[in-house]
Formats: structure tokens, C-alpha cells, sequence
């Protein structure tokens, strides 16, 4: 069993409360400094008081997810973001300011405390306390998304499904089955179109007067800074989604048309991507949730023990939650639970194949939430999401050659990576849309539910509109955006995968190469957190922090040939 580490500062059992708080972020805030090591100890307190109320915020956040209908939990969460958390972000910046402040703050270790200073300084810069209720109103709103969408379902042959486990009908070699189940889930969700959209302008609204408090023309340019994005530009974006248009795009045209001709179809239709093309039946890594846990911990063990051991501590301390149900908000994460030192697991398994490469790929970031469960300061763990989708994506490649504990069969588990391989290619053109929408979005801060629908469809059909034929489903190739959650929930949150990707190809590509070396250089730069930039964790990996057009060609001829060869 694991246990939150012992506490120095606060009390062991702080109950979350202001008044309980505020007397902790008073005497942070009153405290006499007077020497080097007197400011690195105010530090680790004020680290203490921060993963405390960290971790005491995922579980409201967990256990809300868990059960999106339960009201009690929808207040509990509530309760921190409306009454403690605007409660504590003026004094968050008053002892930034006492930090940078600080006759002693030179003296700091530059190596150890570069980027962490950087950070606290660009969070300094954006403060604004006329924000505090404007973000308690975003933190509050954007969970509605979750609330219309987790109680989503639809009935086929007469049993209930959620919209998760409609969607493994998709893979079924009976196009009629295929398209009554995409039919009725389309249908599902544009039944709350309305609604989102509403939801949708509010937050819109919001999050413009936010960048314009902060001296911001728009909220793309806030959210640049407020990401603490100081390695690349929106116009390095621009030049992502062109590579992205030239180098991966054709290849998976090509993927399409191979896919036509297998399925002897005049064309291919939404509810024709997903199966099989030889005409066999969905892969089945799996029977349920347990077997799905098992079976991770065993794959996980036959790359290294270290990582085995990690799942098998999380599922002896029930920080697993992972098949579908009604009322389950949807879509997966890993949580780190920043006192304990581990991450709980959330997802809605149907027993596909997409839920085996689910696990994997939150089993990278729950591995990297114990690589960094010792860094000093709590901060230092709070790696940006170029660095924790590294995470991520490169152990759903990493972890291809030991699927054979999900299929025995040798022809199934070639199929299986075949499947991720191509996943692995459409991957970065959806990226490159969802990313590019968003720019769009927030540049044009005025625009109508109809503008945006017409800039969607024609972000989404220059980037292959997912190779399917759309005609006659206009309604809902415009509102496929709104299946997003991080368009609603983690604004500006995507690129990240792009970039994250190739650097997992590359990762892999290491790792195929001299598996020991390629593994060891993956969790080094794991361990190191936030406490280099993020070229320098990609270095520490082996790899480059690039997406350039010659670097994206590169990367995909490498996964071309390797989908070749099976």
C-alpha cells in the first residue's frame, strides 16, 4: 500500500477549508527571510500547501468524472473552485512576488531553478485580479461539458450503449450494423448541438475578456504565454499543420485508397474507417476491465520490472478506473495525485483494441507520475504537455513488442500494429485540425455558430476530412468538432500530441534499435520533470525537439517502412 508522504509544514490531516488555509499562506507570505537557505526552505513549505490542495482537488475532479450524476460530487467540486481556489490565487502571486522579490533569489542554484524562475515570472506578468472571478466562472462552466456528454447513450437492438461502447460497432464486418451504430451516435450528439454551442460561446466570451485583462489581443496570444510555450510561436504551429499537409497526408490518402479497394466500396463512408479490411472480426486483446489491468501489468513487466511494478502498485491501491457506463464522463486521463506520489487511471473501456492502446498510453504518463514523485519542489513535477505526451505516445510504441500477452495469435497481434502504426499517421492530421480550429477560434473572437461550423469543414477537408466521403451528412461533419473535450475543457491543449508523436516515433525508433539504451534514455528524461527546457528533456531522450517539414518526412518514411514490413 502507498501513503501521502509525511508532512513537515502543514498539519498531517488538513482538512481543505479557507480557514484552515488562509493562516498557512499568511505566514508563507509574512515569513522573514534572511539567507539562501532560508528561501529554499520557504520554497519546499510552500510546495508542501500546494500539492496538498493538488491532490485534494484531483479526487473531487476523480470521483465527479466517476459519476457525473451525482450532485453531491458536482458540489464538493464546485466548492474548490468557486471557494478555495479565488481565495488563494491572490496570495499565489503575493509570494511569487515575495520570490522574485528577494534579496537571496540570485543566489539560487541557476541550473536547478532556471525554469522554474521563468515560470514564476510569466505567471506574474499575467496576473490580474479582476481574472480571479472570470476563471472561477471558466473552471465552473466548462464542466457542464462533461455533464451533457457523460449522460449521452443510445439503444441498438434493443440494449443501451454509450456512445464508448456504440462505437466498437464500428468495427463490425456488417456495413449495415457499422452504419445503424455511427447513424444513432451521430444522432446522439446532435441532439445536444444547441446546447453545446451555447456552452460553447460562453466560454468563448470568458476566455476573450481574460486576454484582453491581461493586455492580450486575443486569447490565442494569452494562452501562448499562460502555456509557458518559450520554444515555438503560433507561426511554428502554421508551419506544423503545412508539414503535416504535405508529408502525412498523401500517405494516408493512399491508406484510404488501399482501403476502398479492400472493401470493394465506391466510397468510403464515416462508418467504413474503422474495420477490418481483410473481413475479419474486431480484435479482442480482452474480456473486461480486470483482465484489461492484468494484462498491462504483465505487458508493462516484460519491458522492464520497474514499469510492471508501477501498475501492479496502482491496482492494489484501487487507482483504476476503467470500463464504460452511463453517467461516466467520457474520454480517459491519468491524474497524478501530487502528495502520494502515484496517478489514478480513468477511461471507459468497451473491450477494443483503441482501450488496450488507452492503457498503454495513460500507463506512460502513470510511469512518469512515479519518475518525478521525489523531484524537491512540486513544481518541478508539472511538466509541460510537449514533455508529458512524450510520455504517453512513446510507450504505446515501446510497448508493441510485448503484445503478444493480449494476442496469442501471431496474425492478430501483426494486425494489431499494423492498426496502431496507421493510428500512430492519423493521428497528426486530426491534431493539425483541432489545432488549427482553435487559432481560428479565438483570432476571430466574434464570429456566429454558423462561421464557425463553415471554418471547421474547411480546416477538417484540407486536412483529408478523415479520408471519408461526407456528402449527405453535412450536419455532421460541421458539428464533429463539438466530440472534442479539450476544445471545451483544455483550450489550446493539442498540438502537443503532434509534437509529441514524432517524438515518440523517434523514441521508438531508438528504442528498436538498441532497446536497452533507447529504454534507459526515455526514463532519464522522464525523471527530469520540469527542471530543463524542453529541447533539453528531448536531448536527454535521444531525440530532437523538431517539426520541421524535412523532420516530419523523415519520421513518416521510418513508420511507412515499418508498416511495410508487417
Amino acid at each position: 500500500m502507498i501513503h501521502k508522504k509525511a508532512k513537515h509544514y502543514i498539519p498531517e490531516n488538513l482538512e481543505i477549508k479557507w480557514e484552515n488555509l488562509e493562516p498557512l499562506f499568511q505566514e508563507l507570505r509574512e515569513r522573514q527571510i534572511n539567507s539562501v537557505e532560508d528561501l529554499e526552505q520557504w520554497l519546499r513549505d510552500r510546495s508542501e500547501i500546494e500539492a496538498a490542495l493538488e491532490e485534494d482537488f484531483a479526487w473531487r475532479y476523480i470521483k465527479m468524472t466517476c459519476d457525473t450524476a451525482n450532485e453531491d460530487l458536482l458540489k464538493d467540486f464546485q466548492y474548490f473552485a468557486t471557494e478555495i481556489e479565488p481565495k488563494i490565487a491572490p496570495y499565489s502571486n503575493e509570494l511569487n512576488k515575495k520570490l522574485v522579490e528577494s534579496e537571496f533569489v540570485d543566489q539560487l542554484n541557476e541550473e536547478k531553478y532556471f525554469v522554474y524562475l521563468r515560470s514564476v515570472k510569466k505567471s506574474l506578468e499575467l496576473f490580474r485580479e479582476e481574472n480571479i472571478p472570470l476563471q472561477t466562472e471558466i473552471q465552473v462552466e466548462q464542466q457542464k461539458y462533461q455533464s451533457i456528454t457523460g449522460s449521452m447513450s443510445v439503444e441498438i437492438d434493443g440494449k443501451e450503449f454509450t456512445l464508448e461502447q456504440a462505437a466498437a460497432i464500428l468495427k463490425n464486418i456488417d456495413r449495415s450494423k457499422r452504419q445503424e451504430a455511427w447513424e444513432k451516435i451521430t444522432g446522439r450528439r446532435l441532439q445536444s448541438k444547441d446546447e453545446l454551442d451555447s456552452l460553447f460561446d460562453h466560454l468563448r466570451s470568458l476566455r476573450h475578456k481574460v486576454a484582453l485583462n491581461a493586455g492580450f489581443e486575443n486569447f490565442r496570444d494569452y494562452m501562448f504565454q499562460a502555456l509557458g510555450r518559450f520554444d515555438y510561436t503560433p507561426q511554428d504551429c502554421y508551419a506544423f499543420h503545412e508539414a503535416i499537409e504535405r508529408e502525412v497526408v498523401p500517405v494516408l490518402r493512399e491508406q484510404a485508397e488501399k482501403r476502398k479497394e479492400a472493401l470493394a466500396l465506391d466510397s468510403l463512408k464515416p462508418w467504413d474507417m474503422d474495420v477490418d479490411i481483410t473481413g475479419q472480426a474486431p480484435l479482442k486483446p480482452f474480456q473486461d476491465g480486470n483482465e484489461l489491468i492484468e494484462k498491462s501489468i504483465q505487458c508493462f513487466s516484460n519491458i522492464s520490472r520497474y514499469l510492471g511494478e508501477r501498475l501492479e502498485i496502482m491496482k492494489e491501491n484501487g487507482l483504476f478506473d476503467v470500463e464504460s457506463r452511463k453517467g461516466k464522463a467520457p474520454g480517459g486521463y491519468n491524474y497524478p495525485l501530487a502528495e502520494t506520489g502515484a496517478p489514478f487511471i480513468f477511461m471507459n473501456s468497451a473491450n477494443t483494441f483503441r482501450d488496450l492502446t488507452t492503457m498503454v498510453h495513460e500507463g506512460g504518463h502513470a510511469v512518469h507520475t512515479f519518475l518525478t514523485a521525489d523531484l524537491e519542489l512540486n513544481d518541478f513535477k508539472h511538466c509541460p504537455s510537449e514533455v508529458a505526451e512524450l510520455a504517453s505516445m512513446s510507450m504505446e510504441l515501446i510497448s508493441m513488442d510485448k503484445w503478444d500477452v493480449y494476442f496469442s495469435n501471431p496474425e492478430e497481434l501483426k494486425r494489431a500494429k499494423r492498426d496502431q502504426l496507421v493510428d500512430v499517421l492519423k493521428t497528426l492530421p486530426w491534431v493539425a485540425v483541432v489545432d488549427q480550429f482553435q487559432h481560428w477560434i479565438y483570432t476571430n473572437p466574434d464570429h456566429t455558430d454558423a462561421q464557425r461550423r463553415e471554418a471547421w469543414v474547411q480546416i477538417f477537408e484540407r486536412f483529408g476530412a478523415s479520408f471519408a466521403d461526407w456528402n449527405g451528412l453535412q450536419e455532421a461533419q460541421a458539428n464533429l468538432w463539438q466530440k472534442q473535450l479539450h476544445i471545451f475543457e483544455v483550450p489550446f491543449y493539442y498540438i502537443e500530441y503532434g509534437m509529441a508523436q514524432l517524438g515518440a516515433i523517434a523514441v521508438w525508433k531508438n528504442y528498436k534499435e538498441n532497446p536497452e539504451k533507447g529504454l534507459q534514455q526515455y526514463l532519464d528524461a522522464l525523471k527530469l520533470g520540469y527542471t530543463k527546457t524542453i529541447r533539453e528533456i528531448y536531448e536527454t531522450a535521444g531525440i530532437k525537439f523538431d517539426f520541421s517539414a524535412d523532420y516530419v518526412r523523415d519520421l513518416v518514411a521510418f513508420v511507412k517502412a515499418e508498416l511495410e514490413s508487417l
